[in-house]
């Protein structure tokens, strides 16, 4: 396994952390952990594997976010992404979408702990990797102080040791999943109490952490943290992640973007096209003069035919001080 470690990690986002976009992540932080898209075990029992879980070998450590609430599906798809070679399989109890409720799974799982119990451990039957659990502290009318433990309680007696906690009810009906990650207050207290209650068992905390500031205060109660739109929208803040952290040289922001180039140029000859990798850069130089010139050439000319190179070049042209300052 590739040092695998919970410390920091950048949470699964739908539409947002595809490969591309954890190669950039990588680039940047060599030690967070980071994790896919949710896919379904269904779509991966019968659709394109390599496709849906494919990587690259430098996004080590990777975990994979599985939806699902069938446990042999979820088993067989646990076992199959073993031989991809991820180092991770976890469950997604955490989303509030209507095309993953529909499916009885995500967040609507929170109502079906022994449900939950039954997908852990067949999963951990089938595989050797760790099996995690990503939920939320409660939807609906349920009291968190009782929901929250329950799926706690139940999951680890199935074997699972590792829990990312979103410290927000989700509303199953009458929020759209943006409302979910931003109306229902957010309640840290109680992933921190769960955390005392259960000390042999690792807590990561995720919802509205907006800086490393931040990450750094809730370690004080929590073993460990889970950003995700801060890092996606501001990915620059990941290059301080190893040195902060971990204690290892700091990443510097020219050498991963050195990195993130080549990547580019590599898979442009592959056929990828440019806007696939460059969208998730739009945020890389949040505040720096020439930032916005950066974002608006790339989102113009990036999703054009035979967009290539040159574009990103003369993208990161702007940012240089002669023509930031014009």
């Amino acid at each position: 396994m590739n040092n695998l470690t919970h410390l920091f990690s950048v949470a699964p986002m739908m539409d947002w952390t595809d490969s591309h976009c954890r190669v950039l992540h990588r680039a940047l932080t060599r030690r967070a952990l980071l994790y896919t898209e949710m896919v379904t075990a269904d779509a991966i029992l019968r659709g394109d594997r390599k496709r849906l879980l494919g990587f690259e070998t430098c996004e080590h450590p990777l975990a994979l976010q599985l939806g699902g609430a069938e446990p042999q599906a979820l088993a067989e798809a646990a076992r199959v992404a073993e031989g991809f070679g991820y180092d991770e399989i976890n469950l997604n109890v955490g989303c509030p979408s209507d095309r993953v409720q529909s499916g009885r799974f995500g967040a609507c799982l929170m109502k079906e702990p022994e449900l939950v119990a039954d997908c852990v451990a067949a999963m951990r039957k089938a595989v050797a990797l760790p099996v995690t659990v990503k939920c939320r502290i409660g939807v609906d009318e349920q009291d968190p102080e009782l929901a929250l433990r329950t799926l706690i309680a139940r999951a680890a007696d199935a074997g699972a040791t590792c829990f990312a906690v979103h410290a927000r009810k989700a509303w199953l009906q009458g929020l759209s999943p943006k409302e979910n990650r931003e109306v229902p207050p957010l309640d840290y207290d109680l992933v921190y109490r769960v955390k005392r209650e259960n000390p042999a068992l690792t807590i990561i905390l995720n919802g509205g952490i907006q800086s490393l500031d931040e990450a750094e205060r809730h370690l004080t109660h929590v073993d460990a943290v889970m950003l995700g739109r801060a890092a996606y929208q501001s990915p620059a803040l990941l290059a301080d992640i190893d040195a902060r952290f971990f204690g290892d040289a700091p990443r510097g922001l020219d050498a991963a973007l050195a990195e993130f180039n080549l990547y580019v140029e590599r898979k442009l000859k592959d056929g990828v096209r440019l806007a696939a990798m460059t969208r998730h850069m739009l945020g890389l130089f949040q505040g720096r003069p020439g930032a916005r010139a950066f974002r608006r050439h790339l989102s113009e000319y990036g999703p054009r035919d035979g967009a290539g190179m040159d574009v990103l070049r003369d993208a990161l042209g702007f940012l240089s001080p002669e023509r930031a300052a014009a």
